[in-house]
């Protein structure tokens, strides 16, 4: 084989059941550096994939997969250890370089993410039917397609807070793909403020807003969140748990006196309890809730 077409990089590939999806991924995203795939979600869970570059310089050569591989087996074997699972035996595959940041998009076609939201890849054509609108977006490196159970939810508290209170402004903290915060001006936000941590992420989000149209009402930055200022009538963050009680402060301070806040990326029971426990002290009262497998999502209303 010539180094012309030689495989550059090593797809590794593991069940996850629901519970481990999000710390799974987040893993496989550590241990690969690169990128990440999950499969469409089943009653029992989904695939995660890991995409690991291989070096061609590197003297142990052969051994590199059976290194990764070993790796990755070990300390996903850890992870599931902490939630009282089994991990099973990841599967490789080598890819050429060119295929490897294409090979998931097989997963990601046209979806009904909730009643009248349609969200499409670029290299899928779409025909929407009368009352539906189209957000386009590539989902890159960055989380969120909307296939996700938390994302599916926060799109729909989302919409009913804006469809109630018809908010001019909000802030989508966490913003990953954008997915949110277009949903956001799509539903009558005339300004919206994005921000992540991850720079893939903003490049990710920043592309998916201009290709809609959204540049004029939805700016994205690497802007942390305590340094945002100003107050918004409707907050959104998908995030996890541990994260949102971090910032519950954060997010108070933020928001207008009887403005709503809309969490999600919380597990049912007790996350939910501790982050409803933790807001209401804040001055936070929970409107609604949903609940999607294993998830739940939150609405809020500051007095």
């Amino acid at each position: 084989m010539t180094s012309a077409t030689r495989p550059q990089w090593l797809k590794i590939t593991l069940f996850c059941p629901h519970p481990l999806l999000e710390p799974a991924a987040d893993l496989m995203g550590v241990l690969s550096g690169a990128g990440v795939e999950q499969s469409p979600e089943n009653e029992d869970g989904a695939l995660i994939s890991g995409f690991f570059q291989l070096d061609d310089d590197d003297p142990a050569g052969p051994d590199q997969a059976s290194s990764l591989l070993t790796r990755v087996e070990r300390e996903m074997g850890e992870l599931f250890a902490l939630y009282g699972c089994v991990v099973s035996k990841p599967t490789s595959q080598l890819l050429a370089d060119q295929d490897w940041a294409t090979c998931w998009q097989q997963y990601f076609t046209p979806i009904e993410i909730v009643p009248g939201l349609v969200i499409k890849p670029s290299w899928e054509d779409y025909q929407p039917e009368p009352g539906q609108m189209v957000i386009e977006m590539d989902p890159g490196m960055a989380f969120g397609t909307g296939q996700h159970a938390s994302t599916r939810m926060a799109l729909a508290l989302i919409r009913q807070c804006l469809e109630a209170c018809h908010c001019r402004e909000a802030l989508d903290v966490g913003t990953g793909t954008g997915i949110l915060a277009m949903a956001a001006a799509l539903s009558g936000a005339e300004q919206v403020v994005a921000i992540d941590n991850d720079p893939d992420a903003v490049a990710v989000a920043l592309d998916n807003i201009a290709n809609n149209g959204f540049a004029g009402k939805v700016t994205v930055s690497i802007t942390p969140v305590d340094q945002i200022q100003g107050s918004f009538p409707l907050i959104c963050a998908n995030i996890v748990h541990d994260v949102l009680v971090e910032l519950a402060a954060t997010l108070t301070r933020l928001a207008v006196p009887g403005g709503h806040l809309v969490l999600a990326g919380i597990l049912s029971g007790d996350q939910e309890t501790n982050i409803i426990r933790t807001y209401r002290q804040l001055g936070w009262q929970p409107l609604d809730r949903l609940h999607q497998e294993e998830w739940a999502a939150l609405l809020l209303r500051r007095d």
